[in-house]
């Protein structure tokens, strides 16, 4: 047990490594929004959704195909492949790089690695109960497609995009502040009080 243990934790350190590696181009910026995401500063959620609103309606407002706005979109992502590692250095200025930004920089390169296992995992385990529960896995995923498309029907599509994106935008910052965890705690103590009056009235 110990053995695997071990295994498992050399491997994340390995891929952890090679991630670095990989986005070391771009630490100053992924530093730089990090800050961001997390809230440092009282201002930067308001700047958030600011900066969110202001690019979907500029999508609302432009309303580009879907091939053109995948293309732009591709485009944005090569430019910024491109640019941001020659630039990054000369605007946050490379030399001012600190043990303790390398510490998160490494922190945030295994939380991505550790993210990317959950999610390698969360699909074995869909396999895995098409193999062995194929009607369960059948109702569950059409379920939860019809679901989905009943809700995309209902809302528009721009504007659900834009709820997910922000709500994903600032899970981070509500995460590091403890508004999450305070919700579930409430949710929880809640949903204890039901069940226990549950109980007595079936007492």
């Amino acid at each position: 047990m110990a053995e695997g243990d071990n295994k498992s934790a050399n491997l994340l350190a390995q891929e952890t490594a090679q991630l670095e590696e990989q986005l070391q181009g771009w630490g100053e910026v992924i530093l730089a929004g990090d800050r961001v995401l997390r809230w440092e500063k009282p201002w930067f959620p308001g700047a958030l959704m600011g900066a969110t609103t202001v690019l979907f309606l500029l999508i609302y407002y432009l309303d580009p195909s879907v091939l053109t706005g995948l293309s732009c979109t591709v485009m944005l992502l090569c430019l910024a492949d491109y640019l941001v590692p020659t630039l990054a250095p000369r605007v946050f200025g490379s030399n001012k790089w600190t043990t303790e930004q390398q510490q998160r920089f490494h922190e945030i390169c295994g939380n991505l690695v550790k993210t990317q296992r959950r999610i390698v995992g969360w699909w074995k385990r869909l396999c895995a109960l098409k193999e062995e529960k194929p009607k369960m896995y059948f109702a569950s995923v059409i379920s939860s497609l019809l679901a989905v498309a009943w809700i995309g029907q209902q809302v528009h599509n721009l504007f659900l995009t834009y709820l997910i994106v922000s709500f994903l935008l600032l899970l981070p910052g509500l995460n590091q502040h403890g508004v999450i965890s305070k919700y579930a705690s409430m949710a929880k103590r809640e949903i204890n009080k039901l069940l226990k009056q549950k109980e007595k009235k079936n007492e």
